[in-house]
């Protein structure tokens, strides 16, 4: 064990024993079971001796200050400043990640070894951002570390913002949550069988977790659905997953349609079509809801902010650039 390995090593919460000698873990609905040394499914929660550690605690794989809609987030303070920042791994294995060089890293010693709560946040107050993301991979499976620098974060005025893709439960979930600001949380198809090809996961689980935001906590959550054709680009299955949140979660939880490009294991297809995009936009705003945006391409209408009213333009973007703010 390197040094850097050693110092990254926390003693994680949310794990029981089972009567076999098994540890079983219950941050995630994976519920991975450990012996002696392996690690879960998210590679960063091992088992050491009788108890499990997170391996990542104070490491990150990059900073980046970005805007907030890049998240993306078109409701919460739009226009700010976010301090973006991720570990390694993930507890999914969608075939289409866009960030896979990090979800999937398994090269600990790459990653930085200064990353402390407290630093983190001091950087953040020091670039002027408004806020601090758990980003590029999954943060829930650092609960620990991301809930250690969202306490920094608050304790210097600054807000939390998770992007994950909501595949956790129980009482991690609670704990994770109560001190994260805002969410983007990626649905990312509306059928199991997708969940279970591309993602190896289940659709259940993520469906419980926007339930659960929406009713059980204070979190501002958005939603991202990363449009992929032949796999979930049809107007019945938008439609449907359009009519699911407008009845379960409310019609002013804003959706994000955005355009997939070929990476990781699926690049055996084109990227969306513009035109796709906005067809499907169409369809979920026929279901209900009232904000409904399109990413990953340029298309200033997609883009900005409307009255649900009237239709006016409130914030106008192009990109991630406001050019009018009403």
């Amino acid at each position: 064990m390197s040094m850097h390995d050693a110092a990254s090593r926390v003693p994680a919460r949310y794990w029981h024993t089972l009567d076999d000698g098994r540890i079983e873990c219950d941050l995630c609905p994976r519920t991975c079971r450990l012996h002696e040394g392996q690690r879960a499914a998210c590679f960063v929660r091992q088992r050491v001796g009788d108890q499990m550690e997170l391996t990542t605690w104070g490491r990150s794989s990059g900073f980046c200050i970005d805007p907030i809609e890049k998240k993306p987030l078109n409701h919460f303070y739009p226009g700010s400043s976010v301090l973006s920042f991720g570990t390694a791994g993930c507890n999914l294995a969608c075939k289409f990640c866009q960030n896979w060089d990090i979800s999937k890293s398994r090269d600990m010693d790459r990653l930085m070894d200064t990353a402390t709560p407290e630093a983190i946040a001091a950087a953040a107050e020091r670039w002027q951002c408004k806020s601090v993301a758990f980003t590029y991979n999954d943060p829930v499976i650092f609960a620990e570390y991301a809930i250690d620098t969202a306490i920094a974060c608050h304790a210097r005025g600054l807000k939390t913002v998770a992007v994950t893709a909501g595949y956790i439960h129980g009482q991690g979930r609670a704990d994770f949550f109560a001190h994260m600001d805002a969410a983007n949380v990626d649905l990312k198809a509306f059928t199991n069988d997708f969940y279970r090809k591309l993602c190896g996961a289940e659709l259940q689980p993520v469906l419980d977790t926007l339930i659960w935001l929406r009713h059980e906590s204070q979190v501002w959550f958005e939603i991202t659905t990363l449009v992929i054709p032949g796999e979930n680009d049809s107007n019945e299955e938008i439609s449907a997953m359009a009519e699911w949140i407008v009845r379960e979660l409310g019609d002013d939880v804003p959706l994000h349609l955005t355009a997939f490009h070929p990476d990781f294991k699926l690049t055996d297809r084109q990227g969306t079509p513009h035109a796709t995009l906005t067809r499907l936009r169409r369809c979920a705003r026929d279901a209900g809801l009232r904000h409904v945006y399109i990413g990953n391409v340029a298309d200033r209408d997609g883009a900005s902010t409307h009255c649900p009213g009237c239709g006016t333009p409130l914030i106008v973007r192009f990109g991630y650039d406001i050019l009018d703010y009403r």
